[in-house]
């Protein structure tokens, strides 16, 4: 019988079995005990010191149990902790996760138990040998470290092990990347994680990949969810500009330690950086194949509106614009003044319509539109990914302005920067644009202003006090406000 077996026929329903064979044996050994006694109680009862020698013997068996009985209880053999329900030591804990939601947990901490303590994320280096990530796992459980999930990266020279951590509160990062790299890891690298990393990787992945196909403005903020905080740059294959495009890439695209380069959806470079931390080639695979699918379903942005009532009266509708509307922009700006265009784009007017293409892709981020019952559009907003910042920028036609609408598009655009993780959103303008300041202090968020060659650059802080949530996707009526407050 294996040992396993014995463990499992041992206890029943948390009691011990009680075989009837041990019982009839112990029980023909009192009998034949008693038996003996009572002979040799005969034999020595009739001698002439036989008294004495029964209350001496007697005196011994009640010495020789009292000792049994303490040997025992000191030495005696403790069942195993399966079958009474005891808990193990810290010492014989396993670092892995458990699914296990009550303190009956083996070797289960209060932070554990809980749920408390922090997350981390973890990536570190082991050699490609048997027993490397073993030993790592011993050392993070000998710190009461939990492991609640782990992926191999494989490389050429070795493996990639990226942990989610949850660790007792009082242990710093420098004690668990101590602990790794006397384990034997290398190249370590942690930061605090959150609730949203305890996603698996495969669920977290078909989400971003259900998020990209909704919308292509989604990408890149797929792409940074996907691989953590990295810098993103879309180059157009021929820019507004005009002059030499970025040197093509593959099709499979290009892996150069912390830099992949992709072929863009729409033609030119997608260049994904991240210098803190090299890419594995698990991750460019990913990224490659999210890139490929935006690339397969072509531009499309969500066909939601929402209709606004003016505080005049009238109704203007906002909803999302794409390069398919690049000939309703022309045309506002061909309704728009010098002075308007001028302080939106910071340069020759003649050129302004030469960015809408860019300014309209979704590739690039996301753009609201106001236009009226009859089609014609009255306002842009913009919200550009620039790297790792974010870009809003209004333009209202002239007519139109000093009636709320600059304000309810800028406060859309930053609820989506909201939605999206963005830390902040900066506005470029000039001093004199007193429609644009005020929407921008109108959002009650911390600002920062900073001049810049010649040009105000005004940042909102989005860690503060949230933008009402007002989503472009959804039909439904509203009343603005006082347009004394608005743009």
């Amino acid at each position: 019988m294996t040992p396993e077996m014995s463990d499992v026929t041992r206890t029943k329903h948390g009691r011990p079995v009680h075989h009837w064979r041990r019982d009839v044996v112990e029980l023909a050994a009192l009998f034949t005990a008693v038996a003996v006694a009572d002979a040799v109680a005969n034999l020595i009862g009739h001698g002439p010191d036989g008294p004495a020698l029964l209350l001496i013997s007697a005196i011994v068996l009640a010495a020789t149990a009292g000792f049994h009985v303490w040997w025992a209880r000191r030495h005696g053999h403790a069942p195993p902790a399966g079958d009474t329900g005891a808990r193990r030591t810290a010492e014989t804990r396993s670092a892995g996760h458990t699914d296990r939601p009550t303190t009956e947990q083996p070797g289960a901490t209060a932070d554990e138990v809980t749920g408390t303590g922090t997350l981390w994320r973890m990536r570190t280096t082991v050699k490609d040998a048997p027993g490397s990530l073993a030993a790592l796992c011993t050392a993070l459980a000998e710190r009461e470290v939990d492991i609640l999930s782990l992926q191999t990266h494989p490389l050429a020279d070795g493996t990639v092990d990226e942990f989610l951590l949850r660790a007792p509160g009082a242990l710093p990062a420098a004690g668990i990347t101590r602990a790794v790299s006397l384990a034997g890891g290398s190249s370590t690298w942690i930061e605090r994680a959150d609730a949203h990393d305890l996603v698996d990787a495969p669920t977290r992945v078909l989400g971003l990949a259900a998020r990209t196909a909704l919308d292509a403005a989604e990408l890149p903020l797929a792409l940074r969810q996907l691989l953590g905080r990295c810098t993103i740059r879309s180059l157009p294959g021929t820019p507004v500009g005009g002059g030499r495009g970025p040197e093509p890439v593959p099709v499979e695209g290009v892996l150069e330690d912390t830099v992949m380069r992709l072929r863009a959806p729409e033609g030119g470079v997608l260049t994904v950086e991240r210098p803190y931390l090299p890419f594995t080639p698990t991750e460019f695979a990913r990224a490659r194949a999210l890139v490929e699918l935006d690339s397969r379903l072509g531009p499309r942005i969500p066909r939601g509106h929402d209709v606004l009532t003016l505080p005049e009266g009238g109704d203007i509708t906002v909803r999302r614009v794409d390069t398919g509307d690049v000939a309703a922009a022309k045309a506002m700006h061909e309704r728009c003044s010098a002075r308007t265009l001028g302080m939106r784009y910071h340069g020759p007017v003649s050129d302004a319509d030469r960015y809408l293409n860019h300014l309209l892709s979704p590739r690039f981020g996301r753009t609201l539109a106001a236009q009226t019952p009859s089609g014609r559009i009255v306002g842009l907003g913009h919200l550009l990914w620039d790297g790792d910042e974010t870009e809003v920028a209004l333009l209202i036609e002239d007519d139109w302005q000093r009636r709320g609408i600059g304000a309810e598009l800028l406060g859309r655009l930053v609820a989506m920067a909201v939605e999206a993780g963005c830390e902040s959103v900066y506005a470029v303008t000039q001093a004199s644009n007193t429609g644009m300041v005020a929407a921008m202090r109108g959002l009650g968020l911390p600002l920062d202003y900073q001049v810049e060659e010649g040009t105000l650059v005004i940042t909102a802080r989005l860690d503060a006090t949230p933008v009402a949530q007002r989503s472009p996707h959804d039909t439904h009526r509203q009343r603005l406000g006082d347009p004394a407050h608005r743009d």
